[in-house]
């Protein structure tokens, strides 16, 4: 988790800027924890008892999230009403500040390690929404195209700690690694950042997929594929007979080479400085990292 700001460290106009999108004085504003933003994730109220979800950021707190919230913004904008996401009731960008005002959606984060029944639940939602078109979205090969080559890059200057069947079969995992990409294509509606944190349930079981900046088109088991890697991540289910269950329109070894691809993307991100305010996040790529690669092992036999 970043060290986060919170509403009262908003700058004056932010915060009323942020109140005329809301129609209200904010009264009330709790923090939520999880995620990697270092800036606010606040869930207020106003004095007339209107709710919404706020998020903004300053390049002071970090010179890349506000480029990361602009692209929440326009993504959110556009998404089609069936898909479970909160929707945008306004955004304010002043050059420097950058603030996203979201449905407020009750809920909270899945158990982790994973229960069985909220695993089912998120994985039939994530089938619900691979038949959501998604034509005007980058496509998922151009956006992972920079983070799969990662294997390239760990085979020029491989790391001290690089575990030794990775470093035995470097050539194997960059080939691999290109066929995940091209694997990638697709023209449905992918979040690209499936994680616990990044999903909410209802205490009747709805489901809602929340942070949208990296949502491009691509292959339709994309989604259900980074769910399972934090499945993996934090154990307790077997998910290669889960993976055989929810990949079935898929060829198995493009899912593998996939697999490849976001191993790459985690240990070669784990091993560059943290970004500022943000002190965990290569600890959680490593984790990540590491998770998968013990899985492709075995997958590879």
């Amino acid at each position: 988790m970043g060290d986060r700001i919170g509403w009262a460290d908003l700058p004056a106009h932010v915060c009323a800027a942020v109140e005329q999108i809301i129609g209200g004085q904010v009264v009330e504003a709790v923090s939520q924890r999880g995620g990697f933003s270092p800036g606010t994730a606040d869930r207020v109220r106003t004095a007339s008892g209107a709710r919404a979800f706020v998020k903004a950021v300053s390049p002071a707190q970090d010179d890349f999230t506000p480029h990361v919230h602009r692209k929440e913004a326009r993504v959110t904008a556009v998404l089609p009403p069936e898909v479970p996401a909160p929707r945008l009731l306004g955004s304010y960008d002043d050059g420097d500040w950058v603030a996203l005002v979201l449905e407020d959606v009750e809920g909270s984060h899945p158990a982790t390690p994973w229960k069985s029944d909220e695993l089912g639940k998120i994985l039939d939602t994530l089938a619900t929404l691979a038949t959501v078109q998604a034509p005007d979205l980058t496509r998922a090969d151009e956006a992972l195209a920079e983070d799969f080559a990662g294997w390239q890059r760990i085979s020029a200057d491989p790391p001290h700690d690089l575990a030794p069947w990775a470093a035995r079969n470097l050539d194997a995992l960059c080939a691999l690694a290109d066929r995940g990409l091209a694997a990638t294509a697709g023209d449905t509606l992918v979040h690209m950042d499936i994680r616990s944190d990044n999903l909410l349930l209802s205490a009747s079981g709805a489901v809602t997929v929340v942070d949208w900046p990296w949502a491009c088109r691509g292959a339709e088991w994309l989604d259900r594929l980074l769910l399972l890697v934090n499945v993996r991540l934090h154990g307790g289910h077997d998910t290669t007979a889960l993976l055989a269950d929810h990949t079935t329109n898929a060829d198995p070894d493009d899912v593998i080479a996939v697999l490849a691809g976001l191993t790459a993307l985690f240990l070669d991100a784990a091993r560059q400085p943290p970004p500022m305010g943000l002190p965990t996040v290569r600890a959680f790529q490593r984790a990540q990292g590491d998770a998968v690669l013990s899985w492709l092992r075995e997958l590879l036999g």
